[in-house]
């Protein structure tokens, strides 16, 4: 499998990011729609899996599934953006600028937002024969999450908010080196690989991804789940968000561009022509004390 080294790896994520900002605001859209749906729908399976055999780490040993065929397809999420669009604007990149990255950042969040939704609607339909019966062992698992990741950090009150905070950062470490990797090799099978492993462990943590919860949480509501849309927007959704630009920009973006992007690679110096080469003597000189 190629293996891309960082230095040139760096080249690609600002490439990258220079290319989002330059897609029109329809391209940026479907992308970001159809990347909210397949992730989303990833998560649907995992959560299945996991409720069904009683292993959560089957469910997550498959739900990265989602993310890798999004990835695939050119499809964009917004915690792979809050990593990458930056460092066109800071390789100062034709385009790129403050506005062209907080528009590419704010069109593919509407753009996940309605695909998560679209997901969580369709998926409550499936969970419950379209509204009219109870929901079934898996739609009540979503219910309990929806529950458990509001009401439950704002019983913690502050140190509720930090946890989510904290959860949600790391999130994006492992969401964005996810991404990151997808550019590390040019094997089909090199690039599968690396995003498999990162993602795998943010989802079996329970890390907060900011997509992820945008299925959970309206699917609880419509599940009649125990909280309420303020609750999830205050107690979940908005300082998930701040969690992920961080975690994704600071811990992998700014991490990698700072030291293989901007930091120049070390090379042996040459010989300079004609120099002298001082030679070795015959033998060196013995120990003090050595015995032959």
């Amino acid at each position: 499998m190629s293996y891309v080294k960082p230095a040139d790896l760096v080249g690609r994520m600002i490439d990258a990011g220079a290319g989002k900002l330059i897609l029109s605001t329809r391209d940026t859209l479907i992308r970001g729609f159809m990347g909210g749906a397949l992730l989303t729908l990833g998560a649907a399976f995992a959560i299945t899996v996991s409720t069904q055999t009683g292993e959560p780490l089957l469910g997550a040993l498959l739900f990265p599934v989602g993310f890798i065929l999004l990835y695939l397809l050119g499809y964009d999420l917004l915690t792979g953006v809050f990593t990458l669009a930056p460092l066109a604007l800071l390789a100062k990149r034709p385009g790129a600028s403050v506005r062209s990255v907080l528009r590419n950042w704010g069109l593919v969040f509407v753009g996940n937002l309605l695909g998560a939704v679209t997901v969580a609607v369709v998926m409550a339909i499936y969970f419950t024969y379209g509204f009219t019966t109870e929901p079934s062992a898996v739609g009540q698992a979503i219910s309990e999450i929806g529950h458990g990741r509001t009401v439950g950090y704002a019983e913690h009150g502050a140190g509720g908010m930090l946890t989510l905070f904290v959860r949600a950062v790391l999130c994006n470490v492992m969401v964005s080196t996810g991404v990151v990797g997808a550019l590390m090799s040019d094997s089909m099978i090199g690039k599968i690989v690396a995003m498999w492993m990162p993602i795998m462990l943010f989802f079996y943590m329970g890390f907060e991804h900011s997509i992820v919860n945008m299925f959970l949480f309206p699917s609880g509501l419509l599940l009649g789940a125990d909280f309420t849309l303020l609750d999830y927007l205050l107690w979940n959704e908005i300082p998930t968000v701040v969690g992920n630009l961080v975690g994704g920009l600071v811990f992998v973006g700014l991490a990698l561009y700072s030291t293989h992007g901007r930091t120049a690679p070390y090379r042996i110096p040459a010989p300079v022509k004609g120099a002298a080469i001082p030679a070795e003597p015959a033998s060196a000189p013995e120990p003090v004390g050595a015995t032959r």
